[in-house]
């Protein structure tokens, strides 16, 4: 056998049937197991990352006790094969009892080879998926970005960019939309300086009353205010040597946002109440969801604190723009969340696959993650549905390649057309293919010239 071969093991008892299964799945390394036992031990030795399984195994083949029974030592062994029960035309109920156990799916007997082919193919597809997504985690593990789980082009370059700036003391803005992972950037940068020795220390401007926020921010001296019993350093001051993040400081009120610009530019701080002029070094980045410059034409932010702020601005996409990386991070959320749950037999359903990678994310990784959490904890059965994520299960079908690639041909045909004034010469160079290619593409998609 071919080790390029993806192995595909096949639990049947009926020696027809195992030919039949061989002779239509032989692009695979096809391994054959009888029974229970002899199944478990290739699962053991080869850890086939796709099983077909017929529930109908001796000693009881016109049952399916025996069938359920090695289904759930199976996924105790490696919860993440795909395993495919095959069942007869009448028997749904063991389908869905199977489905419920943590069954990837179920084909119906006698087999259509292409119907089941596809069903297998996807199978495969999947737990490659999963298994990218598990290596890329690894890998990323010790890294103070471990916390950005991303294949986005997008968000690659933002990572790169925060190794970048994180050795310097540049003042370093975050502007993203909520959810995004501001904060998490925001300690990857801190734990990347030099300064990660010394105290990371956060203030949200949006979550503190105004007339509590100062004393926070500078800290007050004993006697200040009523209350102030004795002398209190504030966060500043308690980030000296280190960094200091002000989150959501589109929030800040205007009186703030001139001693914080005296702050930046003379590094100076006093405490409420007091007269000392006190020294702090500290690196300052801000995050927030507003669009800055709109509130500076409002007249509701400082533009020469903007400035001061945004030395070097990092600008994060949302969740929906970020490509592939819905689907990618639910199935991360999802293990992540079966495993604290005790629930490592969790799978997506096809349809709640194409609804998280259709649907817009408006509160982004935060709504995923709760999402999933909360689907994890909820779903009656091993699989979670689109309407158990409390997604529509009408968001779009699944991506399909042909599909996909007709609808690029027809976009490119358009313009190009449109471009060239209907001339074929000058249109099959633009698109650079032959007259008789052109043609043929114009037929295939309905265009006429002219």
């Amino acid at each position: 056998m071919s080790e390029d071969k993806k192995k595909l093991l096949i639990v049947e008892d009926d020696p027809g049937l195992q030919k039949q299964l061989r002779w239509s799945f032989d692009a695979y390394e096809v391994l054959v197991a009888g029974d229970r036992e002899s199944a478990l031990a290739l699962i053991r030795r080869h850890e086939p990352a796709v099983v077909t399984m017929d529930l109908g195994l001796p000693p009881d083949p016109d049952g399916a006790s025996e069938g359920f029974a090695t289904l759930e030592q199976i996924l105790v062994l490696a919860p993440e094969t795909k395993v495919i029960v095959l069942t007869g035309q009448h028997d749904h109920t063991n389908a869905v009892k199977a489905i419920s156990m943590g069954a990837y799916d179920f084909n119906q007997k006698p087999f259509d080879p292409e119907m089941l082919g596809l069903i297998i193919k996807r199978a495969f597809y999947l737990h490659a998926l999963q298994q990218d997504n598990h290596r890329m985690h690894q890998s990323t593990v010790e890294s103070p970005l471990s916390g950005i789980i991303s294949r986005d082009p997008g968000m690659a370059k933002v990572c790169r960019n925060v190794e970048k700036v994180a050795p310097s003391n540049a003042t370093v803005m975050m502007l993203g939309e909520s959810g995004t992972g501001k904060e998490v950037l925001v300690k990857a940068l801190h734990q990347l300086s030099t300064r990660h020795e010394k105290r990371l220390m956060a203030i949200n401007c949006a979550a503190i009353p105004e007339h509590l926020l100062e004393s926070e921010l500078f800290g007050y001296e004993k006697g200040a205010f009523t209350g102030a019993a004795k002398q209190t350093l504030g966060k500043i001051e308690c980030a000296d040597g280190g960094t200091f993040f002000l989150d959501e400081v589109g929030d800040l009120p205007m009186p703030l946002q001139a001693k914080l610009l005296r702050f930046l530019q003379e590094r100076v701080i006093e405490r409420v109440g007091g007269r000392t002029e006190i020294p702090v070094d500290v690196r300052i980045v801000c995050a927030t969801h507003q669009k800055l410059k709109e509130l500076i034409e409002m007249g509701r932010f400082r533009e020469d604190l903007y400035y001061r702020l945004s030395e070097i601005v990092v600008m994060i996409p949302p969740l929906r723009d970020r490509m592939g990386d819905p689907t990618m991070l639910a199935h991360h959320f999802k293990n992540k969340f079966s495993t604290q749950n005790g629930r490592t037999a969790m799978t997506f359903s096809t349809e709640a696959l194409v609804a998280i990678a259709n649907y817009d994310w408006p509160g982004n990784v935060r709504e995923m993650e709760n999402c999933v959490k909360r689907a994890v904890i909820m779903a009656d059965a091993t699989q979670i549905t689109a309407e158990d994520l409390g997604l529509p299960s009408d968001l779009g079908a699944p991506i399909n390649l042909r599909q996909v690639r007709e609808e690029a041909e027809y976009k490119a045909l358009v313009k190009v057309m449109a471009s060239a004034d209907g001339n074929i010469v000058k249109a099959a160079e633009l698109l650079g293919v032959s007259r008789p290619t052109l043609y043929d593409l114009m037929n295939r998609h309905g265009l006429k010239q002219g």
